[in-house]
């Protein structure tokens, strides 16, 4: 198991996929795809077979457009103009604010405890092979003793 100490805002890549980036966001892919519509700002890259690969400024900007819209409450138009203000106000590329980083770090850190979880299900899952099994016979250890005989005592009506 790893240690949490020191906590990555995001994996260690320069891009991602679409997948990746659902998980980390916290939508479903077509919520992307849809949201790349809407906001001019989402660009991501194509590859030669049309698969969608995301900067980490993208996966930064989809972060704070999910909490806008789905925490803050915000419509689409209203959370269009609420970038541009923190455009105007930050150089670009430097969207993210402390919660939106602070939520992508988390979910970062929530996938890989995922992950951890899985591998050690997995593993309880998998049955033992016959090698094991001998490994695996359990030794017990008597603590009482049950007597022999028992009085059983009659009472008379």
């Amino acid at each position: 198991m790893t240690s949490r100490t020191s906590s990555p805002a995001l994996p260690d890549k320069q891009f991602f996929k679409i997948g990746d980036v659902a998980d980390l966001v916290g939508v479903k892919a077509h919520v992307l795809r849809y949201w790349e519509s809407e906001f001019q700002g989402l660009r991501p890259l194509k590859t030669r077979g049309s698969h969608r690969m995301y900067r980490r400024t993208d996966v930064e900007l989809l972060c704070l457009i999910r909490r806008l819209l789905y925490e803050e409450g915000y419509t689409i138009p209203g959370a269009k103009k609420r970038i541009k203000e923190l455009g105007a106000e930050r150089e670009k590329g430097a969207l993210l604010d402390g919660q939106a980083s602070r939520e992508v770090t988390l979910r970062a850190e929530l996938i890989q405890v995922r992950s951890e979880l899985q591998g050690l299900l997995s593993a309880l899952d998998r049955q033992p092979t016959a090698g094991e099994q001998s490994e695996l016979k359990a030794t017990a250890t008597v603590t009482a003793v049950v007597p022999k005989t028992v009085l059983i005592q009659r009472r008379t009506p």
